[in-house]
């Protein structure tokens, strides 16, 4: 289809709630653009997740494609899309990831989150679907359902000295998760 730009922090559209999609609107040939639009542009930018409202769309779309390999536990081939989507966390455990964001280009973040949610949504065919998710994965989901509520991850850094741009992250933070 087309690959959509990103918006960027600072565009007003990124700190709104996002509207809820109504059942009917899900299966139209409209949603079915935007989502191969976002499927696209999510392949372009080379990110594991991406929100509607971050392609300009105020609605609460997000999804989410996480190879298995860095800790998804859904099909590889096809992105997990989300309308409507709401978390529930399981435990107590927390931990930490440095994150990014397509619309926060250039810079990382280390982001202390649950580590144990189930994720209720409706998918592309209107049908309510549940995902049980840990570590990586679950940080991705609350990462890019926080985008339908108007927050960026950045508004989760609990300790400002653990952000940096990715150049002195890959320099002085990565080596030191490492072991190096």
């Amino acid at each position: 289809m087309a690959v959509r730009k990103i918006i960027r922090m600072g565009h007003p559209v990124l700190r709104r709630r996002a509207r809820e999609v109504a059942a009917q609107d899900i299966g139209t040939e409209a949603m079915h653009r935007l989502l191969a639009d976002m499927i696209d542009t999510l392949r372009d930018y080379g990110g594991i997740g991406l929100a509607a409202p971050q392609v300009g769309e105020n609605m609460r779309l997000a999804i989410v494609h996480l190879p298995e390999e860095a800790g998804g536990a859904l099909n590889n081939a096809t992105p997990t899309v989300c309308f409507n989507p709401t978390i529930e966390v399981l435990g107590d455990e927390t931990a930490g990831f440095w994150e990014g964001c397509l619309s926060v280009p250039g810079l990382r973040g280390f982001v202390e989150r649950p580590q144990h949610i189930r994720v209720t949504f409706t998918n592309p065919r209107g049908e309510t679907e549940s995902v049980v998710a840990r570590g990586l994965l679950a940080t991705v989901f609350q990462h890019e359902f926080d985008h339908l509520d108007g927050k960026l991850y950045i508004d989760r850094i609990s300790d400002p000295t653990k952000l940096a741009f990715e150049e002195e992250y890959a320099r002085y933070w990565q080596p030191a998760e490492a072991g190096g």
